[in-house]
């Protein structure tokens, strides 16, 4: 609603004077951006001092403003200081971003290898060493930046000079940084009476172009917060991005939250990352006396459904953008051409493709994250462990799994993961992926893979076998893997670092003398040996819903099927049972055999219309009445 006049804005209007607005703090951060997008300025941003050596604040708007960078309005166009914050906090932020990238391409240039696509051993070690924080940063990382820097080499026959000229001036989002500003140009309140209600007022230019500051007026917003925020979390001025005729508040809040321990660990959680199967998880217990057991099987979970969605739009967005480069090429500079509305066409639907991916990757992410630290909760466990894949590259399995691997949201699911974790104080930390599915987690001897024994026809070797006589543990090769990086979690505990760039915890290498140590205790069953005679048991009393079998009717060739039990006096063979349970319904190994039916095995081969007279029905005593 606009406070002036009082007139409910409509939700497209709303979204319009915010866009009006976003235009106008983005061509602000345009204008600053082209002036200081060099490698001088952003080394003197970096550096934290200014020309008086005193140090820089923290909020970026402040440190531009100590270094005199101001954002200008366009010519005739009216502003307030708000606006400006608003723009200097927004390009700030990327030229503080730059640095690091800046120091990562200045060192791949300075180290440039013989042979772009494939480095040696001797080019990998001065590569890192001219890096910042090279011995810790993912060979990936250098590859991608590496590729960028030998496209440009391919395109222009010279390698680029920095960061600078490789990458260009960034795109500017359209966005408005509320953080920046103060109660003169927004306020987040909550409301007296719902805590789940508050109201954002802030204000939006009536006109694309503003000539004075009668054409700015206060709008309220009232806003439903999620029943994720809790009631008394503490609510910061959001971020508002306008995406269509939609305008969507991202509000920041905090609250305490139970502070994660990085050692004195006793209950952890393995995570393990697969193809179709997402994530393999499963808690151990680190007893005092040094012995490491399972509490479970673990679990999965699987999303192949989403997954092959996910594939089905790559591949759908691959054609749209092939078909599009096509029509730019026939078109060429020609504006009048026929194919630019076609080409037009094509790139909305590239873009609202682009879109549907994204959101199917974030709440893929969410689901898969909640799921995970529901289960470190439920096991009462106070640290999951993962492993670090940041190294991990998608090469040598064919092009259709190379590009699976490569579309995997893995990063985004450790970031969620980790944001869920913290509000119960359970610690997140990477361990090294080194082996994990090859060992035995019982004994450490290198497993056997084959098929699995239920799935004899799916290919791949998801199955894993112990060949050590002592040991011969089996079972699914990810379910292995998990309780390894648990186990490996667990006695490396205090290797655990904090990483000084990220804040996150890390175990960086895998010490022998502790990963001997990392070996799950078999559990040992109750003996169920006979030591005695059996003892009788009570005769199996009469069904529940009547006091005695109803008399059976004559046998016949055509008809119903007698009341009762089946008759004793024949042997059903054992195709009439086999894969057959009284309340279970499986899938056989082997053919349909329909003459099961005509045994008395049910209407069919796979499934019971009545419980067969081989198994133990468990009863309760005659007198217990009905159940209807």
């Amino acid at each position: 609603m606009d406070e002036e006049s009082g007139e409910v804005l409509s939700q497209a209007v709303l979204a319009q004077r915010m866009g009006w607005c976003a235009d106008l703090v983005a061509g602000m951060v345009s204008g600053l951006l082209a002036e200081r997008w060099n490698c001088a300025d952003v080394e003197v941003l970096a550096s934290g001092v200014d020309a008086g050596g005193r140090k820089l604040p923290s909020n970026a708007w402040m440190a531009l403003r100590r270094l005199g960078w101001t954002a200008t309005a366009p010519e005739g166009v009216k502003v307030n200081d708000r606006i400006a914050r608003m723009a200097q906090e927004q390009a700030g932020r990327a030229l503080r971003s730059a640095w690091w990238r800046a120091a990562l391409t200045s060192g791949v240039l300075a180290t440039w290898p013989a042979d772009p696509r494939k480095r040696t051993p001797g080019e990998w070690e001065q590569v890192r060493r001219a890096v910042p924080g090279g011995e810790h940063l993912s060979s990936g990382v250098i590859k991608s930046r590496t590729r960028q820097a030998a496209r440009f080499l391919a395109v222009n026959g010279r390698l680029p000079v920095d960061v600078f000229e490789l990458e260009g001036v960034p795109r500017v989002a359209r966005m408005l940084l509320l953080a920046a500003c103060d109660r003169q140009q927004a306020s987040i309140e909550r409301s007296d009476t719902d805590a789940r209600r508050v109201l954002l007022r802030l204000q939006l230019p009536t006109r694309p172009d503003p000539r004075s500051y009668r054409d700015w007026t206060w709008v309220a917003c009232p806003i439903s917060l999620p029943p994720t925020v809790p009631a008394s979390a503490i609510l910061h001025l959001p971020t508002l991005r306008v995406t269509g005729r939609q305008v969507c508040a991202d509000v920041a809040y905090t609250h305490a939250v139970p502070k994660a321990r990085r050692t004195g660990h006793t209950v952890a959680v393995g995570v393990d990352w697969g193809l179709n199967t997402l994530l393999s998880e499963g808690a151990l217990r680190l007893h005092e006396d040094g012995r490491i057991t399972a509490l479970g099987a673990g679990g999965q979970f699987r999303a192949a459904g989403v997954l092959a969605k996910q594939h089905r739009l790559r591949r759908h967005s691959e054609r749209l953008h092939a078909k599009a480069d096509h029509y730019q090429r026939l078109a060429g500079c020609d504006e009048r051409h026929q194919l630019v509305g076609k080409h037009e066409v094509l790139r909305d639907e590239i873009r609202h493709v682009s879109a549907r991916r994204q959101n199917l990757n974030a709440a893929l992410a969410w689901a898969a994250a909640r799921w995970a630290v529901d289960q470190a909760i439920a096991a009462r466990a106070t640290v999951i462990y993962v492993e670090d894949l940041r190294s991990l590259e998608a090469k040598g399995m064919g092009a259709t799994l190379n590009t699976r691997l490569s579309q995997q949201v893995r990063g985004q699911i450790v970031d969620r993961i980790r944001h869920l974790a913290a509000e119960h104080g359970i610690a997140v930390v990477t361990t090294p992926a080194r082996n994990t599915s090859k060992h035995c987690p019982q004994c450490l001897t290198p497993l056997r893979h084959c098929k699995a024994p239920d799935k004899p026809t799916v290919a791949g070797w998801k199955w894993a076998v112990c060949p050590h006589q002592s040991c011969r543990w089996q079972g699914d090769r990810d379910q292995g893997a998990w309780r390894r990086i648990a186990a490996r979690g667990l006695t490396h505990q205090a290797k655990t670092a904090i990483d000084k760039t990220s804040g996150h915890m890390v175990i960086r290498a895998v010490v022998d003398k502790l990963e001997t140590a990392a070996v799950i205790t078999k559990t040992s069953r109750a003996d169920r040996s006979k030591t005695g005679p059996t003892r009788r048991k009570a005769p199996r009393p009469a069904p529940r819903r009547r006091r005695a079998p109803s008399p059976t009717r004559p046998h016949s060739l055509a008809g119903k099927r007698p009341e009762g039990h089946a008759p004793t006096d024949r042997k059903l063979s054992r195709a009439a049972h086999r894969h057959q349970g009284v309340n279970t319904t499986s899938t056989p190994t082997t053919g349909h055999r329909p003459r099961g039916a005509a045994l008395g095995a049910g209407f069919h081969f796979h499934a019971h219309a009545s419980p067969p007279r081989w198994e133990t029905i468990p009863e309760t005593q005659s007198d217990s009445g009905s159940l209807s």
